[in-house]
């Protein structure tokens, strides 16, 4: 089995590498438009600022390549957020496979702080890829309001998307790479789809 990683200027990517490592997977890291649309699973991961990020995968056209991908493909945080229409981040069109607009969390009270940092609980998960009721690591300033594509909320400010699903696309605003064994499952189900 072949698991392309996409690679472009996002953080985290070697901390996915090596969770992927640690179920026996040796992925292959690129940009090659070729290559990602060889593989049998992509993911797409990334910490960082979305206009930044669009503005990379815009110029090497990886946007309309993952955007066409039909194989499994999981986002991962800003991959997550990458993957829906538009962001508040920079105030940028994204690659649009989910029909989402990525907000920026707004403090309501005093012990509110942003970024969102810390486990967190999924719950009214609906797809058997995650678990409900597990907690899982978030760091994110932005989010996905709850919408059709929702897969598995989490609460913090107000309830959100911690996972999408549509089609062949699958994403998640926690890291699995770094939610112990919970993070492994949702992995190891990914590369079973």
């Amino acid at each position: 089995m072949q698991v392309a990683i996409v690679k472009y200027n996002a953080g985290n990517i070697y901390s996915v590498v090596n969770a992927l490592r640690r179920l026996g997977v040796e992925p292959l890291l690129t940009d090659d438009v070729e290559q990602l649309r060889k593989a049998d699973h992509v993911i797409f991961p990334g910490q960082g600022e979305a206009r930044g990020a669009m503005e990379y995968l815009k110029a090497r056209r990886l946007d309309e390549v993952i955007r066409d991908l039909s194989q499994p493909v999981l986002g991962i945080c800003v991959g997550q957020q990458l993957l829906c229409k538009h962001s508040e981040e920079g105030d940028v069109d994204c690659i649009g496979v989910f029909d989402a607009e990525v907000k920026r969390f707004v403090p309501t009270q005093h012990g509110d702080k942003v970024p969102c940092m810390g486990w967190n609980k999924l719950f009214n998960v609906k797809h058997h890829l995650f678990e409900e009721q597990s907690y899982v690591y978030f760091v994110h300033s932005f989010y996905v309001p709850l919408c059709k594509d929702t897969a598995a909320s989490a609460d913090y400010i107000l309830p959100y998307s911690a996972a999408m699903h549509r089609d062949n696309f699958y994403a998640c605003q926690f890291h699995p790479e770094k939610s112990g064994i919970v993070g492994e499952r949702i992995l190891k189900n990914f590369l079973e789809l």
